[in-house]
């Protein structure tokens, strides 16, 4: 049997040469990097980087101007470069009418997974969202619950690439803990994680590697331990001086 080398592996996302302008304003200059399989990548920014513009673009919600996008080696623009990933946008907006359970199931559904109430009530309970939640009205819940009910369908989904527009968002302490905890167990069953965000500590107690975007272009790229060595200080520190540098 031939051994397949890390090299040999088809990354499960690339950006290359990847442009973008709203009008007359860049929004992404030249963005390339890649995600290797099984990896945790973190997108940091400011608001306004181009960190969205970035997962729309990758998503194909966005058309950019220039530059090559691929999921599994799949171009971005085709349908099945879709199938083995699941979004959750940084605005997640669930249906309103339906209840959360009824949500979770019909997300199950268009993912093609299962949704039986033992794997609906794991979840939750990893995700510290009340069971009995489920019964109620999307329209009832709090920004926080929102949130994990979109977390919770994402990974129901059971894909291989999971990319999340600020994750965190809206979610208390506790429920940010327990969210690292199953991304945790995302990683042992290697799993790939892609999120923007701006919360250096996650980054930094999650992410195998980073990227800095500021001002559309990519800053750095890296492990949390290299941008510290490189740029000096803390994760915080190293960061400001690298969006600072000429």
């Amino acid at each position: 049997m031939t051994e397949v080398s890390s090299s040999d592996v088809v990354p499960a996302i690339s950006f290359t040469g990847v442009d973008k302008c709203f009008g007359r304003t860049p929004v992404l200059k030249d963005l390339s990097f890649s995600v290797t399989q099984g990896e945790f990548f973190g997108l940091v920014g400011v608001n306004g980087a181009g960190k969205t513009t970035s997962l729309k673009g990758l998503l194909d919600f966005s058309e950019m101007d220039s530059g090559k996008i691929e999921v599994f080696g799949v171009s971005h623009r085709l349908i099945a470069a879709r199938r083995r990933l699941a979004y959750l946008p940084e605005r997640f907006l669930p249906p309103y009418y339906l209840t959360g359970r009824d949500f979770l199931r019909y997300s199950a559904r268009l993912h093609g997974s299962g949704a039986d109430t033992a794997t609906l009530e794991a979840l939750c309970a990893s995700l510290d969202l009340e069971v009995a939640a489920l019964a109620r009205p999307v329209r009832q819940y709090s920004k926080g619950m929102a949130q994990k009910l979109g977390l919770i369908a994402c990974f129901l989904s059971n894909k291989e690439l999971y990319i999340l527009d600020e994750p965190m968002s809206g979610l208390d302490p506790k429920a940010r803990i327990l969210v690292k905890r199953f991304l945790e167990e995302l990683r042992a069953r290697k799993r790939t994680v892609f999120f923007s965000t701006h919360l250096l500590t996650d980054v930094e107690s999650l992410c195998d590697r980073m990227g800095i975007l500021h001002g559309g272009r990519l800053r750095f790229v890296g492990t949390p331990e290299a941008c510290r060595q490189q740029f000096g200080g803390s994760l915080e520190q190293a960061y400001l001086a690298c969006i600072s540098a000429p």
